[in-house]
């Protein structure tokens, strides 16, 4: 039986005031007040710590039953019947192998939007995507469903005009815009496999990608603004293009970031007299979309079709392209979402992460829209035009859900608290923490100052080639512990070894963290360079995926991630 919203009250009351080094709020009240899940279907949300263990207990046990589970959330035009197909040994003669859902066909476009509205003609009109620009005092942009769909057919068929083709690599150097997240909607639609590139990068990491991946096509716009300041994108893919002999891009499709910043009219009109246009491989977007339609049927695509590749910083060598592929990575993803983020439908998510990087990819564009969720679209930077940017945009969109670094956490709190106290945050019921460890007083303040002392977080470990959150509290399921990671997700086994002997040690115990078996949100390889993807990850601990993380964990099961062991 569920708890009255009165008993519920009076135990957050009293969680609120127990502040202590281990523990700074209890959220577990539930833990054994709701029945044991039935084992016929994934529950809507997990409300125990009970109900996680026995879902745990199977999707371990019996992963081929919990996947398939986990994949009737999305919708097939050919449902899977082989689930896991997996090896991780390289020492066996099939070597390392990852497939799930091999035999299903899908496309995650289709999942991501049309699906939607073919369920519930109303959705069409739901706002998908909330386009916050970097300056307060420019205009914003709601962006329904619907339209969100309209545009993404219309500039698959400009991708389709310009010869691309399914499986084709399409490289993606965009801002933080909603046309990014048309871009990458539309490769997926047509199966083309997009490489986008964080817009902060230089022209020669951009040269090194698109030879990488051999892309034929650049899609960029003609500047960014961030912070105040432009930063001109198109001269920095014409200096690309010139380098490491980059002749096989044929065509740049250029955005025009035409939303209006009065301040930067001057500064913008210099970048386009910069431009160096060349006929015949350059076009604007805008008037490409006026010669083509709306009408795009989705592709159908195997389910081990690559969706992208993204490319690693690399601590040391070359940037590994990590590839993953439709059917698992969004399967994976939007249950992740689903869960982590206690997701509702109604609320308003916002992930501060740049669509660069694997947080933008699985927490902005595909796990959200997956779940058919509004979500905020932010260009600028927390600190610009002051330090209360994220919270006045929390109350100006009424944001339920926040997620976003530890880095910018510490930086905010080093400035004085009624940056964040001056603002309401009310609507805020959930946040969460990504991209590296966070420290027990960032926790803390995050927790106290931004959350008012109600709202839990969910401190997320990951990485690209994981695909989606591996280890994280699920909302008010269990107590959280500042700095842990708490528990595995569903269908995770983590193991610890240690460094020195490379034996596997029992809890209460620090060493390098490894997973177990594979799960479908898992890298396939690294483009080109299957030897390079065995090599670094596999290695090490044969039959084990080597995270390159050190981990402790506790008797109780939390695991407190300690930072990179290797540099790879």
């Amino acid at each position: 039986m569920h708890k009255s919203v009165a008993q519920r009250s009076t135990l957050l009351s009293s969680a609120n005031n127990f502040l202590s080094d281990r523990i700074i709020t209890r959220l577990s009240h539930v833990a054994s007040t709701h029945p044991v899940w039935n084992e016929t279907s994934l529950p809507d949300k997990i409300k125990s710590l009970d109900e996680y263990k026995a879902i745990y207990s199977l999707s371990v046990k019996d992963p081929n039953l919990f996947w398939k589970m986990a994949a009737e959330r999305l919708d097939w035009y050919r449902f899977p019947t082989k689930i896991k197909n997996t090896e991780f040994d390289y020492r066996t003669p099939r070597g390392v192998d990852i497939k799930w859902y091999q035999d299903g066909i899908i496309n995650a476009c289709y999942n991501c939007l049309d699906r939607h509205i073919h369920h519930d003609h109303s959705i069409a009109q739901q706002v998908a995507l909330i386009f916050e620009p970097d300056t307060p005092s420019e205009s914003r942009h709601h962006i329904t469903y619907a339209e969100l769909l309209r545009d993404v057919k219309k500039f698959a068929n400009v991708l389709k005009k310009h010869g691309v083709k399914k499986r084709d690599r399409v490289t993606i150097y965009m801002p933080m815009v909603v046309e990014a997240c048309v871009a990458m909607l539309a490769c997926a639609r047509i199966g083309a496999v997009h490489s986008v590139i964080f817009g902060g990068f230089s022209a020669n990491n951009v040269a090194d990608r698109i030879l990488d991946c051999e892309s034929t096509i650049v899609i960029t716009t003609d500047f960014g603004v961030r912070g105040g300041k432009s930063s001109p994108l198109k001269i920095k893919i014409d200096q690309a293009l010139k380098m490491r002999q980059c002749s096989n891009v044929k065509t740049v499709l250029v955005f025009e970031r035409n939303h209006g910043m009065a301040e930067l009219k001057d500064d913008c009109a210099n970048l386009r007299d910069a431009f160096e246009w060349t006929e015949g491989r350059d076009f604007w977007v805008h008037e490409e979309m006026e010669t083509v339609n709306d009408k795009c049927e989705p592709e159908l695509m195997n389910a081990e079709d690559p969706l992208f590749i993204l490319y690693t910083s690399g601590s040391t060598g070359a940037p590994k392209g990590i590839i993953h592929t439709i059917g698992g990575y969004l399967t994976y993803t939007s249950l992740t979402f689903k869960y982590v983020f206690d997701y509702t439908p109604g609320d308003v998510y916002m992930c501060t992460a740049d669509i660069g990087w694997i947080t933008g990819h699985s927490y902005v564009v595909y796990g959200p829209l997956a779940n058919r969720a509004t979500t905020i679209i932010f260009e600028g930077v927390p600190t610009y035009p002051d330090v209360s940017r994220y919270w006045n945009i929390v109350d100006k969109h009424e944001v339920n859900i926040f997620y976003t670094a530890p880095t910018a956490i510490r930086s905010l709190m080093q400035h004085d608290d009624s940056f964040v106290t001056n603002t309401s945050r009310q609507s805020l019921r959930l946040l969460g923490s990504v991209g590296e460890p966070i420290n027990p007083e960032a926790w803390k303040w995050y927790h106290s100052v931004v959350g008012d002392h109600r709202c839990p977080i969910v401190d997320t470990w990951w990485q690209t080639e994981t695909g989606g959150i591996m280890i994280s509290p699920i909302p008010n399921a269990w107590e959280l512990e500042p700095g842990s990671a708490t528990l595995p997700f569903f269908g995770i086994r983590t193991q610890l070894f240690d460094k020195k002997t490379k034996k596997p040690l029992e809890r209460s115990n620090q060493g390098e963290l490894c997973i177990v078996d594979s799960w479908p949100g898992q890298a396939r390889s690294l483009y080109r360079n299957h030897e390079r993807f065995v090599d670094v990850y596999f290695k090490t601990y044969p039959g084990y995926y080597f995270t390159g993380d050190g981990c402790e964990i506790k008797e109780n099961g939390y695991h407190y991630i300690t930072g990179r062991v290797v540099r790879r």
